[in-house]
């Protein structure tokens, strides 16, 4: 087989509308956008939402109640599985060792390790929130699950 044997897929490739091309070729003159108007401009369209004018709905319907996504806790989670993998027997696991690991970036408020996975390693680990089941497969293979003090 040589390069020149090779072609495209079938229904790969299309030819292209020619638009503007003389009346007769079927999409000529206007270029299939009608007589003038905003919609026949080159860069024409409006923005999601507009309304031609009217007001939009987004700014009809009344805004009430409270919303707390600016204002909510920015929680990093993790499987004992992956700190198992990634810690040594003995070590001491807190934010500042799972910064050094290079999985927790920026702003964080809390750290919770969910059960998910095996436990092989004792390990320390300093959390304010553990699930009961990560709890206990650290305590199980004879490791410490504690809340970091102040």
């Amino acid at each position: 087989m040589q390069l020149h044997n090779y072609s495209p897929n079938p229904g790969a490739k299309r030819t292209i509308k020619r638009l503007g091309c003389g009346e007769s070729s079927g999409h000529g003159k206007t270029s299939c956008k009608g007589n003038k108007g905003q919609k026949a401009r080159s860069g024409s369209g409006t923005r999601v939402g507009f309304e031609g004018g009217q007001m939009p709905l987004h700014r009809r319907l009344p805004k009430r109640g409270f919303n707390n996504f600016d204002f909510r806790d920015k929680v990093a989670v993790f499987n004992v599985g992956e700190l198992d993998d990634l810690f040594d027997a003995g070590a001491t696991i807190d934010e500042a060792a799972l910064r050094g690991q290079g999985l927790i970036n920026g702003r964080c408020d809390a750290v919770k390790v969910l059960g998910v996975g095996e436990v092989t390693k004792a390990f320390n680990l300093v959390v304010r929130n553990a699930s009961a089941s990560a709890r206990e497969k650290i305590e199980k293979a004879g490791g410490t699950v504690t809340a970091p003090t102040a």
